[in-house]
């Protein structure tokens, strides 16, 4: 009976002829996502956010406040030493709405005003969540919101004890509070300043794992954590659950043994590193990558084959419905899947004793060529406009697709055109590059009749 209400509930708004109503979903998460970064960019823009009492340029707020809700963490000055406190929580906050994604905030402020959810909005915070389906969805928004301040408070605290031994315990706790956020939204902002991360704290077992459980946790989706504490058990785990968590695993203890191999030796690296050193760098490089941006390492002094390796970690990105990019674990392993399918002569594309529906497959396709297109074409344009060589500029483009912020060193020099290009692949990299192409493009109607089958020669 309410959701037959709510229909006719959305019925009536549509009648109205409100410019909002006649919006769908993606151009509604697409022109939200916009004016959120354009509000963070002319908050930026303000003579006092800026520590040297100067206006920053438009186009340097505008990178950063993208950046910051596209939790990216590229950026193009310094977090710690440019901004004042009023800068930084300007970003903090917006990296917190673009974790979350602004439906989710305005949910919890509808919530807290006693207002009721309609039908509309909850079509749109399914759109943003990227969940399956919208019963229930309200439900899930309140677990997404408990979840998140429970962990971001808890890491918080637990940083803010460790780092008031190196500084004021006021400066600590905010500290680690900003980092908390910018952590677990996969955002990887720091205020170390001089563009070093937390280098300072590669053999900090402390700080390596809060951080790193943050990324994690931050990564693999809100439905993936509901899932797995509902149940608590593998059996009972949805097949998404279950594949998420497979990828997740093999992406972190894959990339710690390959980047501890390759590294090991590495003098401007690892090598002087004890070994609990190297074993912890490892580990947090290879979870970085899912898009947090945080490194202990540094990016340029690694080797070119480890740096290729992060670029496809990066690639890949984290979970659907996380707070990370990428093309997403799921759909890499749909692909992976899908492909050994066919190298083993099966129609269906099976994983852990389920199918996976044919149109899941064709549109994991469709992600990962749109997100091969976009990267290609950026970087295409940046070897024309950037003096650097070509694995600095794709490894800087995937990280921007990516939501990663991890960088070798080229973001700070970008020309204008650089850097509205960065700008605008981290748009599209959080938004997605489908969700875009949706909120441009006609609707079209199925075709009424096909046209005759032919077969054609590939491979």
């Amino acid at each position: 009976m309410q959701i037959l209400l709510e229909k006719q509930e959305m019925r009536n708004y549509s009648r109205k002829g409100g410019l909002l109503n006649k919006l769908t979903p993606a151009q509604i998460l697409v022109l939200g996502f916009a004016a959120v970064i354009l509000m963070g960019g002319l908050l930026l823009t303000l003579p006092i956010a800026s520590t040297s009492g100067q206006a920053t340029s438009f186009v340097d707020a505008l990178f950063t406040s993208t950046s910051a809700v596209c939790v990216t963490g590229l950026v193009v000055v310094d977090t710690g030493t440019h901004w004042t406190v009023f800068g930084q929580v300007v970003i903090m906050l917006l990296i917190q709405v673009g974790g979350l994604g602004f439906m989710t905030v305005g949910t919890l402020f509808a919530m807290l005003l006693g207002k009721r959810i309609n039908l509309k909005s909850r079509i749109l915070i399914q759109e943003a969540l990227n969940n399956l389906r919208i019963e229930g969805i309200v439900r899930l928004v309140r677990y997404v919101l408990m979840v998140t301040f429970t962990v971001e408070g808890t890491a918080a605290l637990i940083l803010a004890v460790r780092w008031s031994f190196d500084m004021p315990w006021k400066k600590a706790l905010y500290f680690g509070i900003f980092h908390a956020v910018s952590g677990f939204n996969n955002a990887g902002f720091d205020l170390f300043g001089d563009f070093r991360s937390i280098t300072g704290y590669v053999d900090d077992i402390t700080v390596n794992l809060v951080i790193a459980g943050l990324i994690i946790i931050g990564g693999i989706g809100f439905v993936v954590i509901a899932d797995t504490i509902q149940h608590r058990n593998w059996r009972n785990f949805s097949l998404h659950t279950k594949m998420v968590l497979t990828t997740t695993a093999f992406m972190i203890i894959g990339g710690t043994a390959a980047i501890f191999a390759l590294e090991y030796t590495n003098p401007q690296t690892m090598a002087p590193l004890t070994m609990k050193g190297k074993v912890l760098s490892a580990y947090f490089q290879s979870v970085t990558p899912r898009t947090a941006g945080f490194n202990t390492l540094s990016i340029s002094g690694l080797r070119s084959a480890t740096q290729f390796l992060i670029v496809i970690l990066m690639f890949i990105g984290a979970s659907p419905g996380s707070t990370g990019g990428g093309i997403k674990t799921a759909t890499f392993m749909t692909l992976v899947i899908a492909f050994w399918a066919v190298v083993r002569g099966h129609e269906d594309v099976q994983v852990f004793k389920r199918r996976i529906p044919k149109e899941i497959v064709d549109r994991s396709l469709i992600i990962f060529m749109a997100a091969l297109g976009l990267v290609s074409a950026v970087t295409m344009f940046l070897a024309i406009t950037e003096k650097a060589d070509f694995l600095t500029i794709l490894f800087e483009t995937t990280s921007a697709f990516g939501t990663v912020g991890l960088s070798m060193g080229l973001t700070p020099s970008l020309t204008v055109i650089g850097r509205l290009l960065i700008t605008l692949t981290m748009f599209a990299g959080r938004v997605g590059p489908l969700t875009i192409a949706f909120a441009v493009a006609q609707r079209h109607h199925k075709d009424s009749f096909k046209s005759a089958q032919e077969k054609i020669m590939v491979g």
